[in-house]
């Protein structure tokens, strides 16, 4: 297929973004802005580089799923708008916002539900106000601003706990459970903490609809269930015969001995991209079994 759509990413080697240039290759031409690039390595906190990459590009979007995503790492970067994971999340969101704003393109931005405090009772829905508790979250929550307060076209697409059906190098929530009780080092797993868990197969057809469609605005885009820790680890447990002998945590008891905030709930709601979706996402338990049939 040679008249491949161009698009430019940031993050495409990374757990979402590989595969999305996976699943995709036979539709996009991907330009990937990224120190790794070899022929033409990109930082995108370096406002010069980004903007000479999208004024020569015919790419009509980018999609910007680059980003610190470490929240331990980010907790004891608390405040320092000189560490890495500001630079990355804020300063490189801010890069891409000017650059866009000049070249005419429409910005994708992966975020995250850790822009929330994680006290709502119910799953978020998009008009919930931000607060986040933690620095990822509140530097995630900063690029946020940056982009609804611009006057480029932009979409933001807000996941939580994104996972995938094959193995990759950086160890998602559904590999680290399997390993951890391959393992046998697998610690009691939460049963008062609530994620919508984020199926990235599912998930990269969404970033294709939002380019097809040109959607605009604030999406959440996870499953759109809610599940405890314990409950997601059970279910991989029973799917993937594991045998192991699960045992129930409680974040309230480890929150007692913890510095590090803790959202207790990022589960989002889907609702308004579901009814303008045109397939059906896969539910967590049909997404488990296929899995383990692999």
């Amino acid at each position: 297929m040679d008249n491949k759509i161009p698009l430019l990413g940031t993050g495409l080697n990374g757990l979402v973004g590989s595969r999305f240039v996976k699943d995709f290759a036979d539709k996009y031409e991907f330009d990937n802005l990224d120190l790794r690039n070899e022929s033409r390595p990109i930082d995108i906190t370096n406002e010069k580089q980004v903007m000479s990459v999208l004024s020569t590009s015919d790419s009509k979007f980018v999609v910007h799923m680059a980003a610190y995503t470490d929240v331990t790492g980010a907790w004891q970067q608390t405040g320092d708008v000189n560490g890495v994971c500001y630079a990355v999340n804020v300063r490189g969101t801010e890069n891409l916002v000017k650059a866009c704003a000049e070249t005419g393109k429409h910005l994708i931005h992966l975020s995250t539900a850790y822009v929330f405090d994680g006290e709502k009772k119910e799953m978020y829905v998009e008009t919930d106000k931000t607060n986040p508790i933690e620095w990822y979250g509140k530097t995630k929550a900063l690029a946020e601003e940056a982009i609804t307060n611009s006057n480029i076209d932009w979409t933001i697409l807000r996941i939580d706990q994104p996972f995938r059906s094959d193995a990759f190098e950086k160890v998602d929530t559904l590999h680290r459970i399997i390993d951890g009780m391959k393992n046998n080092k697998l610690y009691p797993q939460f049963s008062d903490h609530y994620f919508g868990p984020t199926y990235i197969n599912d998930f990269v057809k969404i970033i294709d609809f939002v380019i097809n469609k040109k959607m605009t605005g604030i999406y959440h885009a996870t499953s759109g269930e809610s599940w405890t820790d314990f409950e997601f680890a059970k279910l991989i447990n029973e799917k993937f015969a594991l045998n192991f002998d699960l045992k129930a945590g409680s974040l309230a008891k480890y929150l007692e001995t913890s510095n590090r905030p803790y959202q207790k709930n990022t589960a989002l709601n889907i609702d308004k991209i579901k009814n303008i979706l045109d397939f059906k996402q896969k539910t967590i338990k049909e997404v488990i079994s296929e899995c383990a049939n692999l």
